[in-house]
């Protein structure tokens, strides 16, 4: 349902643009924008990924990996081709339900800088790939049968990277982008976002 109403927007903004070409801007140059933007998460592991990741030496559990995700970033755009960006990431909550009403959420976030390429289809219409280094944290958080308990949480240092396509108003910007947060090889996280921007 999520990946349709993201879709869905996206296809409407697209049409709209497509419609009145006259108030969109003219090719990007350089400068500096910001953005921010909401989507949805989701985790691409399995049970025993999983439970390598938290060392919890339990495998008897579901996984609730349907959450929300927040971002926002910053860029500077060196030419219509290529741009850096420094981002935060809110990655939202992966819950582990197991019996009798235990459960751990793993909540994770990261910050970090991305090189950006571009490929302007049109003066409104604006292909991109990115790829980057993120710093992350996951907060792992137990709760047995009523009782919390902190246990390790987890931290790196890891690549990020992703594709998307943005439209240039001006001074506006409306970016789709689909994202991988590679934690490690047992806790991967992808984001599906849609993101509003200014340029300045």
């Amino acid at each position: 349902m999520k990946i349709r109403t993201l879709l869905t927007a996206s296809l409407a903004t697209s049409a709209l643009a497509a419609a009145a070409p006259s108030v969109l801007a003219a090719e990007a140059g350089e400068g500096l924008y910001l953005g921010i933007g909401t989507g949805f998460s989701s985790l691409k592991n399995d049970d025993d990924d999983i439970d390598n990741f938290v060392e919890s030496g339990v495998d008897d559990f579901d996984v609730d990996d349907d959450d929300n995700s927040f971002k926002g970033f910053v860029g500077y755009e060196f030419n219509p081709y290529f741009a850096t960006e420094v981002f935060y990431s809110d990655l939202g909550k992966t819950r582990l339900e197991g019996n009798n009403g235990a459960n751990t959420d793993l909540e994770s976030s990261a910050y970090g800088v991305s090189a950006v390429g571009q490929l302007p289809i049109t003066s409104w219409f604006t292909a991109f790939a990115k790829a980057g280094i993120a710093k992350w944290k996951t907060d792992v958080d137990g709760n047995l049968g009523g009782l919390s308990a902190d246990l390790e949480d987890q931290d790196g240092t890891d690549p990020v990277y992703g594709v998307g396509a943005q439209l240039n108003f001006d001074p506006f910007l409306v970016r789709t982008e689909y994202e991988r947060y590679d934690f490690d090889s047992d806790y991967k996280i992808d984001t599906f976002t849609a993101s509003v921007g200014w340029r300045f």
